[in-house]
């Protein structure tokens, strides 16, 4: 069974960084398109950033220059490098998978996500 934890999470102050990991089991990884995505509350989930099996990766606007989102197969495990945070990033980070199991089509699969909060 897909299982997804998500670890990392906690205070920063704005300015500061964070690094969360996202554990990563029960399907292919190395296949898998890994996304993260996050919730503020009163807010919609939405997409942050996203990484291809091939390295390729996507960001939002609002995290584009000081997130980075990257892979480690061996460690079936995606990282979000956060930095130069701001109170506007304090939000639930889930990460999801695009999990391909024995083949295709992938199956839609979430972690129970990690707390981040930027404050002074």
């Amino acid at each position: 069974q897909v299982q997804l934890v998500e670890s990392g999470g906690g205070l920063v102050q704005p300015g500061g960084s964070l690094r969360l990991s996202c554990a990563a089991s029960g399907f292919t990884f190395s296949s898998s398109i890994m996304n993260w995505y996050r919730q503020a509350p009163g807010k919609e989930r939405t997409l942050v950033a996203a990484i291809t099996s091939g390295h390729s990766t996507k960001y939002a606007d609002s995290v584009k220059g000081r997130f980075t989102i990257s892979r480690d197969n061996a460690k079936n495990t995606v990282y979000l490098q956060m930095n130069s945070l701001k109170s506007e990033d304090t939000a639930v980070y889930y990460c999801q998978a695009l999990a391909i199991i024995d083949g295709p089509p992938p199956v839609i699969s979430w972690g129970q996500g990690t707390q981040v909060t930027v404050s002074s």
